[in-house]
């Protein structure tokens, strides 16, 4: 009866403190018109283009390249909106200005100048995501040029190929510039990572359209009872195991020296330095299909002429053994190269040793580093392979049952740590709340 009557406390005081707290409402109301905004600029079309061609040649429920873009970009990509490219040029930018962090020691030492750096940073990857955005663009106009229905019918309608290639290549270029500039603000603004909001609100408002697909299926009797089944079940497995794994820590015990305080030694102080098992979170996979979807489409595009550049796609194509051999392989691989580039363990073992901290047992310095690269090597280990689980399994699924790519491992993982960040930040702005009224407090009786 206590624990139920503390938790009752906690959620009538969480409720109160949101009630009270004005400025954690009006973040809230922000983010949310902003996500409508965005999700009105998912139907502006692309000038140029047939609605009805367009809906006849693409199948917005397949996989490889077109699939995976689609729902990154919350069914933008199918529609062929100027929000079709999303925020992916803006993660492809910041993906490679960080891996050239690691090359480049002038952009390294940004990380050292603070919030100096990190602006200009931000600049070197605004500049990159044009570049990525237009290369992209341009790569898109050619490929819907070639596009056309079962009948024959083209699905561009301009006569003028340079004139299309040049208004596609703008407005794509201006509505990622929007999206990217929208996500800032939610994320200064507004809760969370606007970055993460904007592709995990994409997936969402676009899964009851995907559901709608696989029971239409299910009717058509494509997919069998049992199928669905087995997709339903996979589906809630899958949220468990994400859930379990993004919460799970491994906690370093980290330990302050003794002081002395009017002459009488204090005790040591004990604080946690907490690993999670999947620091790489969901970069690993989308780092894996981008980069194996540009080789498929390579491949499609220079050896669709040749009988060996056929059986080479049909051989790589998504699905088979060796696609989900060399995709299981890439995850692997960009977990560990990822987490070495973002998270410096020699600097952590260095500012403890400043800070006079230390690793009950461990030597300060070199020792601290090579005993926090053999913790979170083996944490790797369980999250490259929990990784691979998640992305393959449903990858095998998709392949046989022709399930919508919103089921795959990437999507649900993309949602589940979504929905957990954002809860995570408005509890947070609700404990700073509650302190804030606290310290009032203080302040008034003290006063008196």
């Amino acid at each position: 009866m206590s624990v139920l009557t503390n938790q009752s406390n906690l959620k009538t005081n969480a409720m109160n403190a949101f009630a009270k707290a004005g400025d954690l409402q009006k973040r809230i109301l922000f983010t949310l018109f902003a996500l409508i905004v965005f999700r009105f600029g998912t139907y502006i079309p692309l000038p140029g283009i047939s609605r009805e061609v367009l809906a006849d040649a693409f199948n917005p429920g397949q996989n490889g390249l077109l699939g995976m873009f689609d729902t990154f970009a919350g069914g933008a990509l199918s529609r062929m909106t100027i929000l079709a490219l999303n925020i992916m040029p803006y993660i492809t930018a910041s993906i490679i200005v960080q891996m050239a962090m690691s090359i480049v020691p002038a952009l390294n030492a940004l990380k050292k100048e603070g919030a100096a750096g990190y602006r200009k940073m931000n600049q070197y990857m605004r500049y990159l995501t044009i570049v990525v955005a237009v290369f992209q663009s341009f790569g898109l106009a050619v490929f819907l040029e070639g596009m056309t229905s079962p009948s024959g019918a083209s699905v561009v309608i301009m006569t003028s190929s340079f004139l299309f290639r040049l208004t596609t290549i703008i407005s794509l270029l201006g509505g990622t510039l929007f999206v990217v500039w929208l996500g800032e603000q939610i994320t200064s603004r507004g809760i969370g990572n606007g970055t993460s909001l904007i592709i995990g609100v994409g997936i969402i408002a676009e899964l009851p359209s995907a559901l709608a697909r696989t029971l239409a299926l299910g009717k058509a009797h494509q997919i069998s009872q049992v199928g669905l089944l087995v997709v339903a079940l996979l589906a809630f497995v899958m949220i468990w195991i994400i859930v379990a794994v993004e919460r799970a820590q491994r906690r370093i015990v980290i330990q302050y020296p003794k002081g002395m305080m009017g002459g009488r030694p204090l005790s040591s102080k004990n604080t946690y330095f907490p690993m999670k098992v999947n620091p790489a979170n969901v970069m690993p996979p989308i780092f894996a299909s981008a980069l194996l979807a540009v080789v498929m489409t390579l491949i499609k595009f220079f050896g669709s002429d040749s009988t060996f550049g056929q059986d080479l796609q049909s051989t790589f194509n998504a699905g088979t053994a060796l696609y989900l051999t060399i995709y299981a392989a890439l995850i692997v691989l960009f977990t560990f190269v990822y987490t070495s580039i973002s998270f410096n363990l020699t600097e952590k073992a260095e500012d403890l040793k400043r800070s006079g901290a230390f690793i009950a047992g461990i030597r300060p310095g070199k020792s601290t580093a090579a005993y926090l690269d053999y913790v979170m090597t083996r944490l790797l280990t369980i999250g490259a392979i929990y990784l691979v689980v998640l992305c393959i399994v449903p990858q095998i699924l998709i392949s046989e049952l022709s399930v919508p790519f919103y089921f795959g491992g990437t999507s649900l993982l993309i949602v589940v740590t979504v929905i957990m960040d954002t809860l995570t930040q408005i509890q947070s702005y609700l404990v700073a709340y509650q302190y804030e009224g606290l310290i009032k407090k203080a302040q008034l009786k003290g006063r008196f």
